[in-house]
């Protein structure tokens, strides 16, 4: 006999986020994200809308965002660095002559 305890708040909060698969079928990798319900709701008539899938504009919207993600990522990092004096900033003078524009 299998005994399962069942946490209802975590099922509850399940239910209020809804889940969204991307798949990357040659490679095999896939992606599940949790969205909130009305976004979830937004993407599904999107999609139903146009015709295209609710994977193809999440994948879509990764593509188009993950640069400036990764670009504000790496500026965070660097001021903490700068901040705690792991790392020296250049100034932009030095910048300029190194690549002879400073005139």
């Amino acid at each position: 006999m299998l005994l399962l305890l069942i946490n209802y708040k975590n099922i509850i909060s399940v239910l209020k986020s809804c889940y969204t698969c991307i798949a990357n079928i040659q490679e095999n990798i896939m992606l599940a994200i949790r969205l909130p319900l009305d976004i979830e709701t937004r993407l599904d008539n999107l999609a139903k809308s146009t015709g295209r899938t609710k994977t193809y504009y999440a994948r879509e919207a990764i593509l188009e965002y993950i640069d400036d993600l990764e670009d504000v990522y790496m500026a965070q990092q660097r001021m903490e660095d700068i901040k705690s004096g792991k790392t020296k900033p250049i100034p932009f003078n030095e910048i300029l002559k190194d690549y002879d524009l400073a005139n």
